[in-house]
């Protein structure tokens, strides 16, 4: 029998949560096969079997969690499968998910008893589980947004209300247990749910309110004509997606302004440190991604080495990762500035919140047309609302104001990103 632990993450991760089993007990698993989801303050990472064999036991279920080093699984290499199971080939779908006929979805053993349980097709469902898992959580979602009258009927004087509680674990500090509650007319609707906040979601929520608590933030805000920006884009981007074999974004040019207005005004790319602040002589800027688990930040390092082409080459890789649960912890690790486009998601107007220690972040919003004063005519301008927010114990706000003011006249005027004017 193999014991597998939990690995170490990193020096500052001590435990991690299990997100989802992707093999059941009982079930083979080639060597090198991924067979457990597990979940960190920092990232989501699957976990490769170190032998090939049968998953014996979990040792703890979904949603538990664990430390580092602790056992979470026995594998045995000379057993055989459970009846009914099969060794799997090296890259197959997870054994005891089902393909789902049309979209090639993979559902997962939850997520086939809640459809079983409700009559309902695993093609009406979207999945968005990583490698295209059609998973409980999908289900439960699609059921609650369902109209009432196509909901299946219950008589509520012959069925009590339903309280489904599926514990998870005898330990209830270290695990996680799914409580579901519908009314009394059974309208699922009007059902309830409730989670364990992820590791993640709880390591977010726990550094916006250590920033709004920690530091004196405020937020400034001025707007971009992109025009100028559009026509430099629309003209080269095929020459430039021919060249490099990337495409050309939006983001390399604020990356790239970011620097150039951080150089002007290092205290934000400083950092208090106690009673000292620490002013950096390089750029590192996260990058807010929309992750399988929600907003994360990679980090791209020395952004005032990289040409355009890095940086948009290095952004599609972490939006890959990103997009698969397989971001490294270390690649969100550190970063001296944040920049966060809310844009892409319709917001015209935010004010974000600083990630500590870091002492700016840049919000990013959408472009629309809007009518603009241009030497005493107005015309039609596609237009971005820009918001930077601050730590006011070490920016004042004349440098934010300035910070903003160097972005603007940057990309109304790209060609200062090329003569370093």
């Amino acid at each position: 029998m193999i014991e597998i632990k939990v690995p170490a993450f990193g020096e500052s991760i001590q435990e991690v949560q299990i997100a989802q089993w992707l093999k059941k007990e009982g079930e083979w698993i080639e060597k090198d096969e991924e067979f457990v989801e597990l979940e960190s303050e920092k990232a989501t990472q699957a976990l490769p079997s170190p032998e090939a064999g049968v998953l014996q036991k979990h040792v703890l279920p979904n949603g538990a969690f664990a430390k580092v080093g602790e056992v979470i699984a026995i594998l045995d290499p000379s057993g055989k499968p459970a009846s009914g199971a099969v060794p799997s080939p090296p890259q197959a779908e997870s054994v005891g998910a089902t393909p789902i006929a049309g979209n090639a979805a993979i559902v997962m053993p939850a997520a086939a008893r809640v459809l079983h349980e409700n009559n309902l097709s695993a093609d009406a469902v979207t999945p968005t589980g990583p490698g295209n898992r059609l998973q409980k959580e999908d289900v439960l979602k699609h059921l609650a947004n369902k109209p009432a009258d196509m909901t299946p009927s219950t008589s509520p004087t012959s069925q009590p209300p339903i309280q489904a509680v599926v514990p998870v674990s005898q330990e209830p500090t270290r695990a996680s247990t799914a409580v579901v509650t519908t009314s009394n007319l059974g309208d699922a609707s009007r059902s309830e749910e409730l989670r364990p906040m992820s590791m993640l979601r709880r390591t977010i929520a726990n550094r916006l309110v250590e920033a709004q608590q920690t530091a004196a933030l405020l937020t400034t805000f001025n707007e971009i004509d992109m025009q100028p920006v559009m026509e430099l884009r629309s003209k080269y981007k095929d020459s430039f997606g021919e060249k490099h074999g990337v495409k050309l974004g939006f983001m390399s040019f604020f990356a790239k302004a970011t620097v150039e207005a951080l150089k002007r005004f290092p205290a934000i790319n400083a950092e208090v440190r106690g009673n000292d602040v620490v002013y950096r002589n390089y750029f590192d800027i996260g990058i807010a991604i929309g992750g399988g688990k929600g907003l994360i930040v990679p980090v791209l390092r020395n952004v005032e080495r990289m040409s355009f082409a890095e940086v948009e080459r290095t952004i599609g890789h972490f939006a890959a990762l990103a997009k698969d649960n397989k971001i490294k912890p270390n690649d969100l690790e550190g970063g001296t500035f944040t920049i966060s486009n809310g844009g892409v998601y319709g917001s015209l107007l935010s004010t974000p919140i600083v990630n500590p220690p870091q002492s700016g972040i840049l919000g990013l919003h959408a472009i629309q047309d809007r009518p603009i004063a241009v030497k005493g005519q107005v015309v039609i301008r596609p237009m971005m609302y820009i918001a930077l927010t601050y730590d006011h114990r070490i920016v004042d706000g004349r440098e934010a104001v300035g910070f903003l003011r160097t972005i603007k006249e940057v990309l109304e005027e790209p060609a200062r990103l090329f003569l370093e004017v």
